[in-house]
């Protein structure tokens, strides 16, 4: 815990001196009652005293005012809070790749079916959009609220020949950047704070064939749009989703589609991002599930004055209500 007006807690001092004056007051009491000698003539003139509890109203005053104090003094701790505006573009693989059955039913419709529930997951402040690639990258969705708008391009996913891996994040970047320049314009700033914070979540399931499986650093590559996100502050998390054993049936003959893990690593690694692996679709909504909590969540300084107050007050009122039961007077 930490405090935005800390020296308010030099009020314990009051508190702590409260507290030694009436040990003082119960001790001279006390003494009196010793001097008085004739003890027939005590009883008599003495009224009954109640038992311990007759220090309750002096020891709930004493505590709300130190619970009283240490809310003054402001009392912070982290907490998790929904964010209020970011940008997430979603990036979907579509190559044909994506037909293997290594993944039940299939890699694609179990993408589909992930991807709907990181829509539904992601709190409503962050404006979700969509891009499918696979020869070239395609953005279904700008970044918006309407998560029914990007379920249903989820649902109009149609497989295609090749995986443009660098493509896609280049769109993307490029629809983060339009919104960015929209969202500042209208708030009639163009300055650096009114861009929201942005992320790519891209998955896919095999390697770059486009500009060509080993042309990952060349102008349009993979890691060449990674590096340039990074340097833009846009991460790409990265998703390598199938296994090592899938295939599919091309010209009637079985081809191999393992998915290829390096390749997502360093898009990560190069981007600033995180680089996640799922072999199925409860894998995958996992995975999807962690991201939505990352990004949908920011830990800030919270005020927690108020059950401070709350239990002040509270403490208050039983003191006084305690004295007026028991001494029939204010303690």
């Amino acid at each position: 815990m930490t405090f935005s007006s800390p020296w308010w807690l030099l009020g314990l001092l009051v508190v702590a001196a409260a507290v030694a004056g009436y040990l003082v007051l119960q001790r001279r009491r006390r003494r009196d009652v010793v001097r008085f000698t004739n003890l027939e003539l005590l009883e008599k003139v003495a009224p009954n005293r109640p038992g311990w509890y007759r220090h309750l109203p002096a020891a709930a005053l004493i505590t709300a005012l130190a619970v009283l104090t240490v809310a003054l003094a402001g009392p912070q701790a982290e907490a998790k809070v929904p964010r209020n505006r970011a940008t997430v573009m979603l990036v979907i693989d579509v190559s044909l790749s994506m037909q293997a059955t290594d993944v039940e039913p299939t890699r694609l419709a179990a993408a589909q079916a992930a991807a709907k529930s990181f829509a539904d997951q992601l709190t409503p402040g962050i404006n979700l959009g969509l891009v499918s690639f696979a020869g070239t990258a395609a953005v279904l969705v700008s970044p918006t609220t309407d998560r029914t708008a990007v379920k249903r391009a989820v649902d109009s996913l149609k497989l295609s020949e090749s995986t443009a891996t660098g493509e896609a994040i280049f769109a993307s970047m490029q629809s983060i950047e339009s919104f960015s320049q929209s969202v500042a314009g209208s708030g009639g700033s163009g300055t650096e704070d009114a861009s929201p914070p942005a992320r790519i979540v891209l998955m896919s399931d095999g390697k770059q064939t486009v500009p060509g499986p080993d042309g990952e650093n060349e102008p349009r590559g993979a890691f060449t749009a990674a590096r340039q996100a990074a340097e833009a502050k846009i991460p790409v998390s990265t998703i390598s989703f199938g296994t090592e054993y899938g295939t599919i049936d091309i010209e009637g003959g079985r081809t191999r589609v393992a998915v290829d893990d390096a390749s997502m690593k360093q898009i990560a690694d190069l981007s600033g991002g995180q680089f996640f692996t799922a072999a199925s679709e409860d894998e995958l909504r996992r995975v999807y599930a962690d991201l939505s909590e990352q990004i949908g969540y920011e830990v800030r300084r919270v005020d927690t004055s108020r059950p401070w107050l709350a239990g002040g007050a509270l403490l208050l009122v039983v003191g006084l209500g305690s004295g007026l039961l028991l001494g029939r007077r204010l303690p």
